[in-house]
């Protein structure tokens, strides 16, 4: 699995599991609009069959919801602020998170997170794929 990173110096491509970077085609990668969300000072969002992930402009500063956004639980703590969020869509589970410069990955829903070693430019936008 993989995440395609847009930056302010153009896309890179992250194995999630060896961190190792390349430099990708220049593609728009879409994963980081804003879904139509009720929360308050909501930065990016990211959805994947009824698990919603939202980063909101305070600490923590994500919340998950399990059920289409009906409850939310904040995730999180301890992560800096955030710019995008995607989540892998066949496992949901399955997290990156975008501060400015580094991607943090949860494989248990939010619970806990590891910052990858890998330090980028600027972060825009984050994708999930698989390699």
């Amino acid at each position: 699995m993989r995440a395609i990173i847009q930056t302010v110096s153009g896309t890179f491509a992250v194995d999630l599991n060896t961190e190792e970077v390349s430099q990708a085609d220049p593609v728009e990668v879409s994963g980081s609009e804003p879904l139509s969300l009720s929360l308050p000072r909501l930065v990016a969002s990211a959805a994947s069959g009824s698990t919603v992930v939202a980063i909101i402009d305070r600490k923590p500063p994500l919340v998950v919801s399990h059920d289409v956004g009906v409850t939310w639980k904040e995730a999180g703590a301890g992560l800096p602020p955030g710019f995008a969020v995607a989540l892998a869509e066949d496992d949901p589970d399955v997290i990156v998170y975008a501060s400015r410069n580094r991607l943090h990955v949860s494989t248990d829903g939010g619970v806990f997170w590891r910052a990858l070693a890998v330090e980028l430019p600027a972060i825009e936008a984050v994708e999930i794929t698989e390699a």
